[in-house]
C-alpha cells in the first residue's frame, strides 16, 4: 500500500488531474435520490465536491493523502484514505455511487450490493483501444473489454450505456465507456 500511496501522490504532484465535474455526472445526478454516495477513486474531489454541494453526504474514497487533502472539510464529506484494493463497499448504503477513470474489477462485483433499492450507479472508464490510436496499450487489469461494462451490472436498469472514441487530459484519443444504471 505504502508503494501505492507514494505513485498516487507523485502522480497528482507530476500530472494534475482534470479539476472539472464529469460530465456524466452533472447529467444524470437528478436520477439519484439525494442521500447518501460514494465517489470512488475521488482523486482531489472534482466529482465530491459537486456531490456536496447538491445535498448528498458523500464518502471520498482515495488511497492518495495528497489528493485528499485537496478536498474540502465538510460535514457532509467523509474523507477516506485507503488502499482500494482491499476497501470493501457496504452492502445497501449508497443512493448513488460514482466511478470515474477507475477500475477495481472487485470493487465493480459489490457495487449492486452496496446500492440501496433505487439507487443509481455512475460508472465511466478506459477501455482497451489496442493500439488503434498508436499509443502503447497499458495494463490491461486498469482497461475495460468491449462490452465488458455492460455485462457487469446485468440485473440493474440501464439508462445510458456508451462505448466511445474521446480525448484524454494530455489530448490524446482514447476510448471510453459509460454506464448510468438503477438498481430496482
Amino acid at each position: 500500500m505504502i508503494e501505492d500511496k507514494k505513485r498516487w501522490n507523485e502522480r497528482y504532484l507530476d500530472n494534475p488531474m482534470p479539476n472539472t465535474v464529469s460530465s456524466l455526472v452533472q447529467k444524470y445526478i437528478s436520477h439519484a435520490n439525494i442521500a447518501d454516495a460514494i465517489d470512488i477513486a475521488c482523486g482531489t474531489g472534482r466529482n465530491t465536491h459537486f456531490l456536496a454541494d447538491a445535498g448528498f453526504c458523500v464518502d471520498a474514497v482515495d488511497i492518495s493523502d495528497y489528493a485528499l487533502s485537496k478536498i474540502r472539510n465538510s460535514a457532509t464529506i467523509n474523507k477516506i484514505d485507503t488502499d482500494l484494493d482491499k476497501y470493501n463497499l457496504t452492502p445497501n448504503k449508497y443512493d448513488l455511487i460514482v466511478n470515474i477513470n477507475y477500475l477495481n474489477r472487485r470493487l465493480v462485483s459489490q457495487m449492486k450490493e452496496a446500492l440501496k433499492s433505487g439507487g443509481i450507479v455512475i460508472f465511466e472508464t478506459f477501455m482497451v483501444a489496442h493500439g488503434d490510436f498508436n499509443m502503447p496499450t497499458t495494463n490491461l487489469d486498469y482497461l475495460l473489454r468491449k462490452n465488458e461494462l455492460l455485462h457487469s451490472f446485468i440485473g440493474l436498469d440501464v439508462i445510458y450505456y456508451e462505448e466511445r472514441v474521446d480525448t484524454n487530459a494530455k489530448g490524446q484519443r482514447v476510448k471510453i465507456a459509460s454506464i448510468v444504471a438503477k438498481k430496482v
